[in-house]
């Protein structure tokens, strides 16, 4: 299954759309100070349907606002594909541990889609935020 990003201004507002216009309902989340969302998982009947999260920039030129995000059962397959993906494309962030995902990346590929890679999923510590990273 292939996960759904998608990075907007004012995110709030997104998500409340996107709730009431798909039937969504808020799954796991982080809010940045503001209120704005650092990650948030949007969920349709139970199932994952895509995540919402404030773009740090108001509009992108060099790529486009959604990310195809795809979970791998090893991180040997994970590797291969960022690897391949990354051939002739651009690593937007390096293999590393997220809060989340004990294996993330993000490449953008030769055709300018870009692929959040991560291994099964699970959750940090109930008071994580993205200010305690700094």
């Amino acid at each position: 299954m292939i996960g759904i990003g998608i990075y907007v201004k004012n995110s709030p507002k997104a998500i409340a759309l996107y709730q009431s216009a798909f039937g969504l309902a808020l799954g796991y989340h982080v809010l940045n100070k503001d209120g704005t969302y650092f990650h948030s998982e949007l969920n349709r009947n139970g199932e994952p349907f895509c995540s919402v999260v404030e773009a740090k920039q108001d509009t992108y030129t060099d790529r486009h606002p959604i990310e195809l995000g795809i979970d791998f059962d090893t991180r040997d397959e994970l590797e291969r594909a960022f690897t391949l993906l990354s051939d002739e494309g651009k690593v937007d962030m390096a293999l590393c541990e997220l809060p989340w995902s004990p294996c993330a990346a993000i490449v953008t590929d030769p055709f300018g889609v870009r692929w959040f890679l991560t291994m099964p999923q699970h959750r940090p510590a109930e008071d994580w935020s993205p200010e305690n990273e700094a």
